[in-house]
């Protein structure tokens, strides 16, 4: 069991940069694998980033790759989101989720943050 919350989002000027947070609680956070998705209105929700329980693998989508960095912390329980060179398209919702193994459908994610507002203006 885990709880997560996200922090970190705002307003921000194209070019800017953003650091999320997820901080979470709970037993063994270090046992989940962790992802980044993203949610604009009227859309789907995309994945972003995710890494493994050691974060030993890491995988991003192409949209972010270059620009986006996930990290992770086990001994202070938190994910990061380092987003640098921000786009008005990565406006959205961004949220943290926790799984057994890292994936990139939602539904593979068991927890799930309640997201945090990121707007990029141009």
């Amino acid at each position: 069991q885990v709880q997560l919350e996200e922090s970190g989002g705002g307003l921000v000027q194209a070019g800017g940069s953003l650091r999320l947070s997820c901080a979470a609680s709970g037993r063994a956070f270090s046992n989940y694998a962790m992802a980044w998705f993203r949610q604009a209105p009227g859309k789907e929700r995309d994945f972003v980033a995710a890494t493994s329980r050691s974060a030993m693998m890491i995988t991003y989508a192409d949209s972010v790759k270059g620009r986006f960095t996930i990290s992770r912390d086990n001994a202070k329980n938190t994910v990061y989101l380092q987003m640098n060179s921000l786009k008005p398209e990565d406006t959205a919702v961004y949220y943290c989720a926790a799984a057994t193994i890292w994936g990139r459908q939602p539904s593979m994610y068991n927890y799930w943050g309640q997201g945090t507002q990121v707007t990029v203006s141009s």
